[in-house]
């Protein structure tokens, strides 16, 4: 790869970085300065940002259908754009209906990055576990870079410099990027085209092969869009409450936060090396095991011990994630891909938007241990659909 596709492959990990950060400031936000400043539980606070969630799952399946039948680097460009100043625009909310509304416009751009910038990040390659799990781990240091940015903005500032910041610095992203591809080269710029000469060998797969892979993975990311976002969206609250004296301060919670999620980030990166070349059935159950325990594990937890164990499900839970996008990768055809993945994220963005409200209950209820029994329940749901899938292997096969 020339130095100028290496930087369009760092700007599409970017995209990811910066689109888990948006996500999920409001969620820091909202557990350690907003429910104060204006008067609102933290149950009460979240259930704001519902709309943002549901339009994050709305608009995935157009923004996949315009990059396959216009440009899926256009769409980049909108992206960066659109979503930066749509942060921007939200630090300026006064009251929690304000603030849904600036949540929406974030959740309908951001929307754009998963059938459009995995859909370029596996296009032409081989092997695509190693690529997807770097661009799996941007986005979860996005995820995990919220809790701290926010917190740290909180403490030194205010919570509306942690919406403006990030929006002005992903504006500049989406100035850098329409650089970018205007400088590349024909070929690489005609290759990035789904229905481009690149993309006519593709693995021969049967009709009722990719139905079965697909069925397996909608069913998957819907239930891991829950864990996911269940643990992400609230690891801020749990650390605040069941860490006890480790952590005392907003800042403390964001790097202890920022810690776990980072060295979780790894587990994505070990299994997109391992699905290139052990038969994906076995990762995937083991994956799947591995959070059924941990999350058995979590209830009644402080301290150290509860520090630990969040390391381990989040690595479990992010290496789930490379899977899914993989098997997509391999059974579908170039010129409807990112069709297929605005699909899948439609499908777990919509899972994702409906947590919410079930976080918001579950917590004002019973608390975080209850949330982790169901979890785990969940996970066990995971590990019964990764059992089905069929035995494939993708050592050497093209990704096209």
């Amino acid at each position: 790869m020339t130095d100028r596709e290496n930087v369009h492959f760092l700007l599409l990990n970017i995209g990811h970085f910066l689109t888990h950060l948006f996500m999920l400031i409001f969620a820091t936000a909202a557990a350690l300065s907003l429910s104060r400043d204006w008067g609102m539980s933290y149950g009460e606070l979240i259930a704001y940002a519902t709309p943002g969630l549901i339009a994050y799952a709305v608009f995935t399946l157009p923004s996949g259908w315009l990059a396959d039948r216009w440009s899926r680097e256009g769409m980049m460009v909108i992206f960066f754009l659109g979503i930066g100043a749509a942060s921007a625009a939200t630090a300026l909310a006064q009251t929690p209906v304000q603030m849904a509304v600036g949540l929406s416009a974030i959740g309908m751009f951001a929307a754009i990055y998963h059938p459009v910038g995995i859909a370029l990040v596996v296009h032409g390659r081989q092997r695509t576990g190693v690529p997807i799990a770097i661009n799996g781990i941007f986005g979860n240091l996005g995820v995990a870079a919220a809790a701290l940015i926010t917190a740290l903005f909180i403490d030194h500032a205010d919570w509306r410099s942690a919406f403006v910041w990030p929006g002005l610095f992903s504006m500049a992203m989406g100035v850098t990027f329409m650089v970018v591809v205007a400088g590349r080269s024909v070929e690489a710029r005609e290759s990035a085209r789904p229905n481009s000469k690149q993309a006519t060998a593709q693995m021969s797969f049967d009709r009722a092969m990719v139905f079965r892979v697909l069925l397996i993975v909608f069913t998957t990311s819907s239930l891991g869009g829950l864990v996911f976002q269940s643990t992400t969206f609230t690891l801020p609250k749990v650390f605040d409450e069941q860490l006890g004296d480790l952590a005392v301060s907003v800042s403390d919670v964001g790097w202890f936060a920022f810690l776990v999620l980072s060295i979780a980030a790894v587990g994505q990166l070990i299994v997109g090396y391992l699905v290139d070349r052990l038969p994906v059935r076995r990762i995937f159950v083991f994956v799947a095991a591995q959070q059924v325990a941990l999350f058995a594990m979590m209830p009644g937890l402080t301290g150290w011990q509860a520090l630990v164990v969040a390391i381990a499900f989040m690595f479990a839970v992010f290496g789930q994630i490379p899977i899914n996008d993989v098997l997509i990768g391999r059974v579908t055809h170039s010129a409807w891909r990112s069709r297929v993945y605005a699909l899948r994220y439609m499908i777990n963005f919509s899972i994702i938007a409906s947590s919410v409200p079930l976080i918001s209950w579950i917590y004002s209820g019973w608390g975080f241990d209850t949330l982790f029994v169901l979890l785990a329940m969940t996970a066990a749901g995971i590990l019964a659909a990764a059992a089905m899938l069929p035995v494939l292997r993708f050592a050497a096969a093209p990704a096209e």
